[in-house]
């Protein structure tokens, strides 16, 4: 099913270049725009690294730090709300 989309406010510079890379690929602006949409939306996005490694990443360069654990108290009675 085809479908007709205009794009407006397209600036001048772009339109140029739209222009000239369709006259290098012998075919017309309209075509060349098709090209261009389907190359990027058929990419299937990488799948990077999480935020946990991507943080563990950058900070691997700057070395461990020991830190010194707190003591830990004995857990405290519960209270009694009967009495």
């Amino acid at each position: 099913m085809a479908t007709t989309m205009t794009i407006r406010n397209i600036d001048e510079q772009l339109k140029k270049r739209l222009r000239v890379q369709a006259a290098m690929h012998g075919r017309s602006m309209e075509e060349e725009a098709r090209d261009i949409l389907r190359s990027a939306l058929s990419a299937q996005p990488g799948q990077g690294q999480s935020l946990v490694e991507a943080i563990r990443s950058r900070i691997r360069p700057l070395g461990g730090v020991e830190l010194e654990l707190a003591p830990r108290e004995a857990i405290r009675t519960a209270p009694d709300f009967d009495a």
